[in-house]
């Protein structure tokens, strides 16, 4: 399955994270084209996030930590920029869980 590079799918995607949209999902940042509309779908899941009635804090860690493990080492340093753009609730979870996995680290570790 391929998944429509626009922002609401991708955001879509993202909030349901089945077995599906992962595998569409991991396509999608096999290219360093699809990593600008899976950023574009990861603001707008997470700013959207910020509007909701309910903060589901479980869910977005869960988010985090399936993207640190399984996005490329050349999106860990966007993706951890993402994650430290606001301080509100929505973004502190998805850091949590991003920071999680060690994946920053493990893409860019340190010389002796």
């Amino acid at each position: 399955m391929t998944l429509p590079a626009d922002r609401e799918t991708v955001s879509k995607a993202f909030a349901t994270l089945d077995e599906t949209n992962q595998m569409a999902l991991r396509v999608l940042m096999q290219t360093p084209e699809g990593d600008e509309h899976l950023l574009d779908g990861l603001y707008h899941h997470l700013d959207a996030a910020t509007k909701a009635k309910l903060l589901n804090t479980m869910k977005l860690e869960k988010l985090g930590t399936w993207l640190g493990e399984n996005a490329p080492g050349r999106l860990q340093v966007r993706l951890m920029e993402t994650a430290r753009a606001s301080q509100h609730p929505v973004y502190q979870a998805f850091r949590t869980g991003l920071s999680r996995t060690r994946a920053l680290e493990r893409a860019y570790q340190k010389t002796a």
